[in-house]
This record gives structure tokens, C-alpha cells and sequence, in this order.
């Protein structure tokens, strides 16, 4: 891997983990949008993203698993995307994952696929 995506994905992964939750959650909603969130993070009120945002509420850790998932691979591509792309590729089919979009699998906590996949884009794949 190339010095500049090494340094990419360490970058990404040491924001993943030292930023407080509530900050993860408000960087994903304002990103991408609350109800994409909510579905990343496997709840069905919407709602619920915002209170994790402003800090009223914790996620499960299940969700908070995923939420911070997201958010690494949000920062991994951002080094060489814009946001509008990154939403894109959140929903999109991606031919990594058996055309199943990002958020599906990481809904479905299959994380390391995910960023697999992100990693593979960043790459040209």
C-alpha cells in the first residue's frame, strides 16, 4: 500500500476511535443525512441519530460499532473524494460487495468487508 493511503487509512481509524460518539453521529448526520444513519446504525427512528448527536442519548454498542465504522470510512475516502461522492458511494451498488451498497453491509455489521471495499476505491478498484 502507498505511503500517502497508509497514512490515509491510520488517519481515518485514529478519528474513528478518540472522537466522543456524539461527534461521530453529528459529523454522519450533517454528511450524509439522519435517516441514512439511522440505517447504517440498524435503528428505525430517524430521530434517535439526532439525540445521539446532541448527546442526550448513547447508542448501543452494536450501533455505535457501525457509526464509527461509517465514520472511518467517511474520513478514508474523503482524503481523495468529495462528500457528495462518498454519499454516493454509501448507497450505491458497489461490485466489491456483490452489489450490495456500503451501508447494507455495514447495517448488516459486516465492517471489515466495508472498508475492504473503501480501501479498494481509494485505490483506483
Amino acid at each position: 500500500m502507498p505511503r500517502s493511503a497508509r497514512t490515509a487509512t491510520s488517519d481515518a481509524h485514529e478519528r474513528a476511535v478518540s472522537f466522543e460518539i456524539k461527534d461521530v453521529a453529528r459529523y454522519l448526520q450533517e454528511a450524509l443525512g439522519q435517516k441514512l444513519v439511522a440505517y447504517i446504525a440498524g435503528v428505525s427512528d430517524s430521530k434517535r441519530v439526532g439525540r445521539w448527536a446532541q448527546g442526550a442519548q448513547s447508542p448501543r454498542d452494536e450501533a455505535e460499532r457501525r457509526l464509527r465504522a461509517a465514520f472511518q470510512i467517511f474520513h478514508l475516502l474523503l482524503a481523495e473524494e468529495s462528500p457528495h461522492v462518498i454519499r454516493a458511494w454509501f448507497i450505491g451498488m458497489n461490485p466489491q460487495l456483490d452489489d450490495d451498497s456500503p451501508a447494507e453491509v455495514i447495517r448488516e455489521g459486516r465492517l471489515k468487508e466495508a472498508l475492504a471495499a473503501a480501501k479498494a476505491f481509494v485505490a483506483g478498484g
